[in-house]
């Protein structure tokens, strides 16, 4: 289902737009040092409605106390800037992941790894779609029993 969006700017209604990321392994852990590979769309969306669009890799924690979030990869695009040309068309992106820190399903924190694209609309709405993915092959952590 989509969601229309009234744009009072132009004063029509728009569709929220459709992101996709794609990696181009199938498998959800990847190692320190490897090459993460993939692609990004923006569908659904008129071309002229999209602003800027980001694309980042990340982790960030969840769980007890502060979260905490790290970007080890951003780049931005805008029509002016030089990049592609056409926003919401399919552009691929790789990066060479960190060492660490490494994914962990702990019992009061998680630390987790994604993609996110981040898609800027003239409207004054952001959207955001991402895909998870696991840093290194940490054991789940379990509670200890006393």
């Amino acid at each position: 289902m989509k969601t229309l969006v009234h744009n009072h700017a132009v004063g029509r209604f728009m569709r929220e737009p459709l992101c996709s990321i794609v990696l181009d392994k199938s498998q959800r852990i990847h190692q320190p040092g490897e090459m993460l590979r993939g692609e990004y769309q923006i569908d659904a969306v008129d071309p002229a409605d999209i602003l800027a669009v980001e694309l980042s890799v990340l982790w960030y924690t969840e769980g007890k106390g502060d979260e905490d979030l790290a970007v080890h990869y951003f780049e931005r695009h805008t029509p002016d800037d030089g990049g592609p040309p056409m926003l919401h068309e399919l552009h691929r992106f790789e990066v060479v992941l960190p060492n660490s820190p490494l994914s962990y399903e702990g019992v009061l924190i998680k630390l987790r790894w994604c993609v996110r694209l981040r898609v800027f609309l003239r409207q004054g709405k952001d959207v955001i779609a991402e895909r998870d993915f696991q840093l290194g092959e940490v054991p789940y952590a379990r509670p200890v029993k006393t």
